[in-house]
C-alpha cells in the first residue's frame, strides 16, 4: 500500500467520523435548484450519491466550477463513490462546509468519470477554486506521491 493510499485512507476515516449529521439529509429531498450557482465562491459540495438499493451516500469534496455550467472533482478510483456513479450517474449536489453541513439549495444532477484526454480542462477548473490550505497538499500529491485517480464532471439535471 502506497504512502498516499495510506494518507487518503486515514483522511477519510476522520472525515467520515466528523460528517454533520445534516448530510444525510440531502440525499433524502429532491433539489430544487437549478444549476450550480449557489456553489459560486464556496471551497466544498456535498455530492450525494446512490448505492444499488438507493440508499444516499453524501460525501463532500472540493470542487472546481468551469464557468460553463459544470462542476469537477477528483478522487482515488478505487473509493466506493466513483464506482457508485458508474452505477448510477445521478447526484444530487449543495453547497457545504468542511464537514458536509449544507448551506444552500440542492441541485439534482448526472456525473460520469473523465476520459484520460478531458482531465486537463478538469484540474484547471478544480486548481483554480484550491484554498490556501488545500493547495500545498494537491501539489504534493501530483507531483512527489504520483495520484492517479478519477476526474467526475456533473452538470445539473
Amino acid at each position: 500500500m502506497s504512502l498516499l493510499t495510506r494518507l487518503n485512507d486515514t483522511q477519510y476515516r476522520f472525515l467520515h467520523a466528523i460528517r454533520h449529521p445534516g448530510a444525510l439529509d440531502v440525499g433524502r429531498r429532491p433539489g430544487t435548484a437549478k444549476d450550480f450557482s449557489a456553489l459560486n465562491g464556496g471551497r466544498h459540495a456535498l455530492i450525494v450519491t446512490f448505492r444499488r438499493s438507493g440508499e444516499p451516500i453524501p460525501t463532500p469534496v472540493n470542487f472546481g466550477l468551469d464557468g460553463e455550467g459544470r462542476l469537477y472533482f477528483r478522487s482515488e478510483r478505487r473509493v466506493p463513490k466513483v464506482r457508485r456513479i458508474e452505477n448510477d450517474p445521478h447526484v444530487r449536489v449543495c453547497p457545504c462546509n468542511f464537514r458536509g453541513k449544507p448551506t444552500g439549495p440542492v441541485t439534482e444532477g448526472r456525473a460520469r468519470v473523465l476520459p484520460k484526454e478531458e482531465e486537463t480542462h478538469a484540474y484547471k477548473a478544480l486548481a483554480a477554486n484550491w484554498g490556501p490550505g488545500s493547495r500545498p497538499y494537491e501539489k504534493l500529491a501530483d507531483r512527489y506521491l504520483e495520484w492517479h485517480g478519477a476526474y467526475v464532471e456533473v452538470i445539473p439535471a
